[in-house]
C-alpha cells in the first residue's frame, strides 16, 4: 500500500477547513484511506540520524505533514491534487470534474519506429497541457513526486512505464520515437548543466557515481540492449532516453507555462494509465483542457495505425441494484436507488443514474477511476447503514 505525504496546512487550505487530527482521521477512515503517521522533513531527517546543523543546512522545513495510505490501485491519490480532489467531491464541496480535449490549429505527432522500438518498449502515449504554472514552489514538487510515485507503483519501477514531461516552448514539434545504437545518442541529460554524453557512457556514469545513486537501479533495464530508445523533436534534440533521464535542453522550470508529456512503455495499457493520471491530475491548472497528440506508429515505413492520446473519455458501467443490496448486506430500505446514486457520485462515479425498469444503477466512471474494473463499484461506498464505516475498501 503506497503512502503519499501531504503537508497538512496546504491540503486543509485546499479543503477550505482546519481539522483536528481526530476530525481528519474520521474523515480518511470514511473515505477508505488511513492517516498513517503525522511528521514534518525535519524530524523525518532526524529519525534518519541526520544531525540538526545538517538539517539547518538543507533547508528542511518542520511544517506538519500527514503520510497518509491509500490503495495501491488509487493512482489518482498519489498528490495534493488528486488527494484534496478526491476529498472535496467526497465532501459534496465540488463535481467531479469533466476532463476535454482541445483540438489545436495544428495537432502534433509522434512517430514512432516500430521497427527499432518494438523489441525494446514498443509503445507511447502523449499530451499536451497548456497554462500550468509552476512559479509556487509547492506545484512544481507536487508534480515531480506524483511522476516518482507512478514510477515506484504502477511503472513497476520503471520497467514497464517511465514518464517524460518538457517544457514545450523549448522544443520544435514534431516528435520521433525510436530506437538507435548508444553510441549514436549524444545529449546533456537533466543531471548536468553542460556536458553531453553518450548514452551507453552515461549509464556507465550513472552505476557508479555516488551524485547519481538514484539512477543506478534503472540502468540495467537497458544497458545490454544493442539499439537505446530515445525520443527526439523535429531539430534532433533529445527529449528523453527512457527510462533513464531527461535532457536538459527541455527541463521543466518555474517560468514553464506549455507541458509536453510522454510516457513511454512496454504495456500500452498501462501507459494510458499513467498518462491520463498525470494529465488528470495537473489539468486543473489550465481548466481541465488536454490537448491531444497523435501517436502515430509505421513499420517497414508504413503507417501501422494512428492512435490519439490521451483517451479521457469516462467509461460507462452498469450494476443491479439489488445485487449490490446482496453483496454489502443492505434491505431496501437501508440503501435506496436514490442513495446509491449519491453514494457512487460521492466516489467521482458521476453522472449516477436509476433505471426503475431494469433494477439498474449506471455511472459513469472517470478516467482517473481505473481501478473501477467489474460492476461491483457501487460497493466502495461508505454504507448508509453507519456513516462512520465503509462496506469495502475505496477501490473495487
Amino acid at each position: 500500500m503506497p503512502t503519499v505525504t501531504l503537508d497538512r496546512d496546504h491540503l486543509y487550505e485546499r479543503l477550505g477547513k482546519t481539522y483536528t487530527q481526530e476530525e481528519f482521521e474520521l474523515l480518511c477512515f470514511e473515505f477508505g484511506v488511513e492517516l498513517d503517521d503525522v511528521t514534518s522533513e525535519a524530524e523525518a531527517a532526524s529519525k534518519m540520524g541526520m544531525d540538526a546543523a545538517t538539517i539547518k543546512a538543507k533547508g528542511l522545513s518542520s511544517a506538519v505533514e500527514y503520510a497518509i495510505d491509500v490503495p495501491a490501485n488509487r493512482y489518482d491519490l498519489l498528490c495534493m491534487e488528486g488527494m484534496a480532489r478526491a476529498l472535496r467531491i467526497f465532501l459534496g464541496l465540488e463535481p467531479t470534474p469533466q476532463f476535454e480535449l482541445v483540438e489545436p490549429k495544428k495537432r502534433y505527432t509522434m512517430t514512432v519506429d516500430s521497427d527499432s522500438t518494438n523489441a525494446i518498449r514498443p509503445f507511447v502515449c502523449c499530451a499536451v497541457l497548456r497554462g500550468v504554472s509552476f512559479e509556487d514552489p509547492r506545484v512544481y514538487k507536487s508534480f515531480i513526486d506524483l511522476q516518482d510515485k507512478l514510477h515506484q507503483n504502477i511503472c513497476r519501477r520503471r520497467t514497464i512505464v517511465a514518464i517524460g514531461t518538457h517544457d514545450l516552448a523549448t522544443l520544435t514539434p514534431e516528435f520521433t520515437y525510436a530506437a538507435r545504437a548508444p553510441e549514436t545518442i549524444d545529449f546533456v541529460p537533466l543531471t548536468e548543466t553542460e556536458k553531453s554524453w553518450k548514452a551507453k557512457e552515461l549509464l556507465d556514469h550513472y552505476k557508479t557515481a555516488a551524485e547519481c545513486k538514484h539512477l543506478k537501479p534503472y540502468c540495467g533495464i537497458i544497458y545490454d540492449a544493442p539499439h537505446y530508445p530515445v525520443i527526439r523533436d523535429a531539430a534532433g534534440v533529445v527529449l528523453s532516453l527512457p527510462p533513464i533521464i531527461n535532457g536538459r535542453h527541455s527541463r521543466i522550470q518555474a517560468h514553464t507555462k506549455d507541458v509536453f508529456i510522454e510516457c513511454t512503455a512496454t504495456d500500452e495499457y498501462k501507459a494510458n494509465v499513467v498518462c491520463n493520471t498525470v494529465v488528470a491530475m495537473f489539468s486543473e491548472y489550465c481548466a481541465f483542457k488536454v490537448e491531444p497528440v497523435d501517436v502515430v506508429y509505421t513499420l517497414n515505413g508504413s503507417v501501422t495505425r494512428t492512435v490519439t492520446t490521451p483517451d479521457l473519455a469516462p467509461r460507462s458501467m452498469t450494476a443491479k441494484l439489488d445485487d449490490i443490496r446482496g453483496v454489502v448486506g443492505l434491505t431496501d430500505a437501508e440503501l435506496t436507488a436514490r442513495g446509491a446514486c449519491a453514494l457512487a457520485e460521492k466516489m467521482q462515479l458521476a453522472p449516477a443514474t436509476y433505471d426503475a425498469a431494469t433494477d439498474e444503477v449506471t455511472v459513469a466512471v472517470p478516467c482517473t477511476r481505473s481501478d473501477i474494473l467489474r460492476a461491483c463499484l457501487l460497493y466502495t461506498s461508505p454504507s448508509p447503514r453507519d456513516k462512520r464505516q465503509s462496506r469495502m475498501p475505496s477501490s473495487a
